[in-house]
């Protein structure tokens, strides 16, 4: 039995036992069935309300769920085309935050980048260099 039942059931248990009307006492039991049955409309509503917006929910979390197979996907996709697995690559630290960044020769060449984790441009500023210290690192 759900709760409009129960309260069905009630009222028809009070109107069967044919109470005085003019009772005070009686007065104050029907007002109370009253909100009863008004709670229970009230919940009955909710439920149907609850019903609905987790049906809107699930379908929310399944399109979500589809736009992020599609950013994910990409974006790991992306992450392994911006490296050319015949370049040499070079270990770079962020002075700003520390970060460990790998930067192709042509980046180096090009004086500098963005730090992708604190945004601060990193150059980089080979003029010191004499053709010896080239040299010498690359043996």
């Amino acid at each position: 039995m759900d709760i409009k039942e129960k309260v069905a059931y009630i009222r028809g248990l009070t109107d069967g036992l044919k109470l005085d009307e003019n009772n005070d006492t009686v007065k104050v039991l029907k007002a109370v069935i009253d909100l009863l049955d008004d709670i229970s409309e009230e919940l009955t509503d909710l439920g149907e309300l609850y019903d609905d917006l987790t049906l809107q929910v699930d379908e929310i979390d399944q399109d979500l769920s589809i736009v992020e197979d599609d950013l994910y996907d990409d974006d790991e996709d992306d992450d392994f085309d911006d490296f050319d697995e015949d370049g040499e690559y070079y270990e770079v630290v962020c002075p700003n935050c520390g970060d460990e960044i790998c930067v192709s020769e042509d980046i180096l060449i090009e004086g500098g980048i963005d730090c992708p984790n604190c945004g601060k441009m990193l150059e980089f500023d080979f003029s010191s260099l004499s053709a010896d210290d080239i040299n010498s690192e690359e043996e």
